[in-house]
């Protein structure tokens, strides 16, 4: 069997040669990562989280790096909606036309996200849009959209109204205790698919100054540290759901990306890794098929039916 054949995933709106995706905030608009590879090497990309306005980010420092991880504290640094759309979207049409464009949506009120998808749904170069549901809710006191199963349900549905047939990933948190009411929270909003998971706030303390590493004070901790957690919390999704799962948290390999698969995950996003090791998402993509010989296996979607 050909490579190309034993690599290729295909999911709702997009038809991906491998399963290889750089998560969103880990590879910007793609503009910096083309100078490390082409990107024609992967499966897609995630753009950075796109809020209606632009937005400065939180104050400096806001990224550290822990003993199993990163902690970032960026507050959704990004150009705004109506940017992405007129200069971020058709550079990579210029340069990378073949390549499935995965834009990420932001907001801080139903009415925002709801304008923020629709834009970027009208543009023609996105084939699909991740909700980025872990932004605080001004209306609902400061809490994450995402963790509120009513809340979540509802966002979802009203944005898939808006999204023009564009299919909606909605991208879960893991800073609750059941993840599970969420999935299907989305699943009856309508949603095509899952990412799993977002950062765990997390914490880093300078013991010289006895101040907290960020100045946000937390940060979302991404990396190894969460691979065994995004793995058990996706399994428990897959019990219970037959939508499409993006897996993400912690990938450092091909062996990695497996074992996503095999907990249920149909394709995967890689992000903290990419962080010490700019070429980690195409010689990640290089050593899959090197990975699935020594373990027998013929083609990656043999792995959807792997249940336990």
């Amino acid at each position: 069997m050909e490579t190309a054949q034993r690599l290729a995933v295909d999911l709702p709106g997009l038809a991906l040669k491998n399963p290889i995706i750089p998560a969103s905030g880990t590879c910007g608009y793609g503009q910096q990562v083309a100078k490390n590879y082409d990107l024609n090497l992967l499966g897609s990309l995630v753009l950075k989280s796109t809020t209606l306005h632009a937005r400065a980010g939180n104050p400096q420092p806001r990224v550290c790096e822990t003993s199993a991880g990163w902690l970032n504290a960026n507050g959704l640094q990004n150009v705004g909606v109506d940017a992405v759309v007129r200069e971020k979207l058709p550079w990579l049409h210029r340069y990378y036309p073949d390549l499935p464009v995965i834009a990420s949506a932001a907001g801080f009120s139903t009415a925002e996200y709801e304008t923020v998808v629709e834009q970027l749904a009208a543009a023609p170069t996105v084939s699909a849009i991740e909700l980025n549901v872990s932004c605080p809710n001004v209306k609902h006191g400061g809490l994450a959209m995402g963790t509120d199963p009513a809340v979540l349900e509802d966002l979802t549905r009203k944005v898939v109204r808006r999204a023009k047939g564009k299919p909606i990933y909605v991208k879960l948190t893991p800073n609750v205790t059941d993840i599970v009411p969420l999935a299907q929270a989305a699943e009856r909003g309508g949603a095509n698919g899952l990412t799993m998971v977002n950062t765990l706030t997390g914490l880093s303390i300078n013991l010289r100054t006895r101040r907290p590493v960020l100045a946000n004070v937390t940060g979302g901790l991404s990396g190894p540290a969460l691979k065994t957690m995004a793995l058990r919390m996706i399994h428990q999704v897959r019990s219970v759901s037959s939508l499409p799962i993006i897996g993400v948290g912690g990938i450092e390999s091909a062996e990695d990306v497996l074992e996503f698969m095999m907990a249920g995950a149909n394709a995967v996003e890689v992000g903290a890794a990419s962080f010490h090791d700019p070429l980690a998402c195409p010689r990640i993509a290089a050593d899959l098929p090197l990975v699935m010989d020594r373990y027998g296996i013929n083609k990656l979607t043999d792995l959807w039916e792997v249940r336990f």
